[in-house]
């Protein structure tokens, strides 16, 4: 695994810019008859605290000026739902839907999350701080200004998904698949357990570390077809 600190700055790398999210006040959450969220709901600077939104489907809903916090999501179908200027703070859950979805200027901090389904989602200008998520399906999606900072990543899969300035701090990458991917000013430096299980050779757009690239070198031999053995000792 490589170790490495934070992501500096590389000559033609460009940074990913940071959602700059400032919430007015908030008004509290009361669903339709107590209910819960509504497909295609409109949501306007509205604050969700310690509710359980499991098994919510508000399909096509709009969060605006929105903060969600400390909620439940297990489950809850928000497929192509736009979050726009909101926060989403120590909010967990197992297969939440947000298939289609799309985040713009969002802050996802200290979130734990399962299984979430992001396939053919936009990400534009996201900051993923903190907490942990296992089996992210971003495949198909598109990312771009996206930081990762502080976060877990186990076996996230990337396949097929488009990359624009996305930078990685202080993150670990586990079992990252990253087949068909398209790269551009990704920053993977700040990664410090970097660990590739497919799409080594779609690194092309990405800069990494002298230590990753020892890490990686075996991965990379084997996608040309080069053998690394030990030599052997003949007699004489």
């Amino acid at each position: 695994m490589a170790k490495a600190s934070g992501a500096g700055r590389a000559a033609g790398v460009r940074e990913a810019r940071r959602p700059e999210v400032r919430l007015p006040e908030l008004r509290p959450y009361e669903g339709r008859d107590g209910g819960g969220l509504e497909p295609d709901g409109d949501y306007d600077g509205v604050g969700f605290e310690d509710l359980d939104l499991g098994g919510a489907e508000a399909s096509g809903a709009t969060f605006l000026d929105c903060g969600i916090l400390r909620c439940g999501l297990d489950g809850a179908g928000l497929e192509k739902a736009r979050v726009i200027d909101s926060v989403l703070d120590g909010v967990w859950g197992v297969g939440t839907r947000l298939a289609g979805a799309e985040l713009r200027d969002v802050e996802l901090r200290d979130a734990r999350l399962g299984g979430t389904q992001l396939h053919g989602a936009r990400l534009n200008r996201v900051l993923v701080r903190g907490g942990k998520a296992d089996f992210l399906n971003l495949r198909q999606s598109r990312l771009t200004d996206v930081t990762f900072e502080g976060c877990v990543l186990v076996e996230p899969d990337f396949g097929g998904a488009a990359l624009e300035r996305v930078t990685f701090v202080d993150c670990v990458l586990r079992r990252a698949e990253f087949g068909r991917v398209t790269l551009k000013d990704v920053d993977l430096r700040g990664v410090t357990e970097l660990d590739i299980a497919t799409g080594v050779d779609r690194l092309a757009g990405a800069v990494i570390s002298p230590a990753q690239l020892m890490d990686l070198a075996p991965a990379f031999a084997a996608q040309i077809g080069v053998r690394v053995e030990q030599p052997v000792r003949r007699r004489t």
